[in-house]
């Protein structure tokens, strides 16, 4: 039997056998995964002002159907699946934005700190600050949109000693004295005001209340938005001629709570109300283009919300790099 082989065949074959030893090799070469992931905060300019957003961890509600009410739960795990969400597991983000305005720093929120009452991915906030090289005893201010679990939580750490020494505390007086009132031990609030009594009252005599509309730190401005919790609100923060609103919890979700904004969250003291101030309120931040900051929303959680029909949608802003 006579094999008929070219030249060009004998040279291609020779090829393919150099190659094949070479992906034999890079195969025994290759590097182990390695299972981590970028650190948890994000920097970004805003006029005069540094923005660092520090990360508390994800916070996993779990099944939407008792939480998000109102509206069919068929509906509401539609339009979670129609935005490639799971519809079995809703999970919130925790975004703090720390504002360096030069002479002072502040602190917005401060996650869920030592409670694992929502599972073992949150409590993170200081570890992120340490990944953005932010010392805890350099914050001179922490702004407290409301006193629920898992924004007041960080303030103290598992010994019960204040983790930011050198700041003073700004909340809502109406909310101070609801979740820190003891005669509430005995209701379904409980954790909430176990939670809130460990991390505010340690640090009372540090606190100060601001109201409505009141510029209480220079560039950061109250605007209520009761609901949620009675004393619930939300920030205007400004430096430069620029702002962003931080958001709090005047929406949990950016779908959701967006495109149906009168829908009702478990969570809110007064439903009705909390939607009534979430659409007031999202409707003025649309009609001025003013950017958000919101807690909960996908990481970082910087954006705009436009008018959609009888709802709103959520534009994220493109991450900036600072050199």
């Amino acid at each position: 039997m006579t094999l008929n082989v070219s030249r060009r065949s004998l040279l291609a074959l020779g090829a393919g056998l150099g190659a094949s030893t070479l992906l034999g090799s890079t195969a025994q070469a290759r590097a182990p995964k390695l299972g981590t992931q970028t650190p948890y905060w994000h920097r970004f300019e805003l006029g005069d002002a540094e923005v660092t957003v520090v990360s508390d961890g994800p916070l996993p509600l779990g099944d939407p159907s008792g939480t998000f009410t109102g509206v069919p739960k068929e509906e509401v795990k539609k339009m979670l699946s129609d935005n490639f969400l799971s519809p079995d597991n809703v999970v919130l983000e925790q975004n703090s934005p720390i504002v360096n305005m030069g002479d002072r720093l502040i602190l917005f929120d401060t996650g869920m700190g030592t409670s694992q009452l929502f599972g073992k991915t949150t409590g993170r906030q200081q570890k992120s600050m340490q990944e953005a090289g932010i010392k805890p005893e350099d914050i001179d201010a922490v702004v407290l949109s409301h006193a629920h679990i898992d924004h007041i939580g960080g303030i103290v750490g598992a010994d019960g000693k204040p983790l930011f020494p050198n700041a003073q505390y700004y909340i809502a007086q109406s909310d101070l004295e609801f979740w820190t009132d003891e005669g509430k031990m005995g209701s379904g609030l409980k954790d909430f005001i176990v939670h809130a009594r460990k991390n505010l009252l340690p640090v009372r005599d540090r606190i100060v209340f601001f109201k409505d509309g009141q510029e209480f730190l220079p560039g950061v401005t109250a605007i209520a938005a009761p609901g949620h919790t009675v004393g619930h609100s939300i920030f205007m923060v400004s430096s430069g001629g620029k702002s962003f609103a931080f958001l709090g919890d005047l929406s949990h979700h950016a779908v959701l709570l967006l495109e149906r904004p009168r829908m009702e969250f478990s969570y809110d003291t007064d439903p009705k109300q909390a939607a009534a101030s979430r659409v007031k309120l999202l409707e003025m931040l649309a009609a001025n283009k003013t950017a958000v900051m919101s807690y909960h929303f996908a990481w970082p959680g910087y954006g705009h919300v436009a008018k959609a029909g009888e709802g709103f949608h959520y534009y994220p802003e493109p991450m900036q790099m600072t050199l």
